[in-house]
């Protein structure tokens, strides 16, 4: 359990994830769960390509659709690594570089409601607990251009990451995490393997 004290102290820095944060001011006790719908992509399965590009990568983290810098910053140095650990380019850099491929990541939280679960945004939860439950969504939007230009190939996956407070037991089908900022990781390197994966295997990124 988290107390109100010690969020204020250790994770000030995660204002921005407004659903997750609500819960967390409301009461002085609240856990944190990471959906297990969408697990991480090993990199070592990963279909290599026979002859490996270099890329740029661009990350953003957004709320709503709007650009929140300050998770981004938080957030792109991990998701930035994980495409160089990945094995599918020769080189990954951040800066402009016209012999490189562009690939484009971005995660948007976004508020989850009823309905949005009954469409599968969340494969992985089953209600039913006592007590308030919020569910916060991330829409993770891969977009890769190959070098010298062509047509883009774009992925999209979703994850969600839930929060408890006063609750009598944990959500079904998740994954407790020590801290918000632990579930943000998680969810992001969760979504983001799973992207990578995809666009391994995706017949036009494998003939670059």
């Amino acid at each position: 359990m988290m107390t109100l004290t010690a969020w204020r102290t250790g994770a000030r820095w995660w204002r921005p994830f407004a659903a997750l944060l609500l819960s967390l001011l409301l009461s002085g006790c609240a856990s944190v769960y990471v959906d297990n719908g969408v697990p991480e992509v090993p990199s070592a399965q990963f279909a290599k390509p026979a002859r490996a590009q270099p890329v740029q990568v661009f990350f953003e983290f957004q709320t709503k659709g709007a650009p929140n810098g300050r998770a981004s910053e938080l957030v792109r140095g991990r998701v930035v690594n994980q495409v160089k650990d990945s094995g599918l380019f020769s080189t990954v850099v951040e800066q402009a570089d016209p012999g490189a491929g562009l690939l484009s990541i971005t995660i948007n939280n976004v508020p989850l409601s009823d309905d949005a679960f009954t469409k599968g945004f969340v494969t992985g939860l089953t209600f039913g607990l006592a007590g308030t439950q919020v569910s916060d969504g991330y829409v993770c939007t891969a977009r890769y251009t190959p070098p010298g230009g062509g047509s883009a190939v774009v992925k999209t996956a979703r994850h969600a990451i839930h929060t408890t407070v006063g609750a009598s037991g944990a959500p079904q089908n998740a994954t407790k995490a020590e801290s918000v900022g632990d579930a943000v990781f998680t969810m992001s390197r969760q979504v983001v393997s799973q992207l990578l994966n995809e666009l391994s295997r995706d017949p036009a990124f494998a003939g670059r």
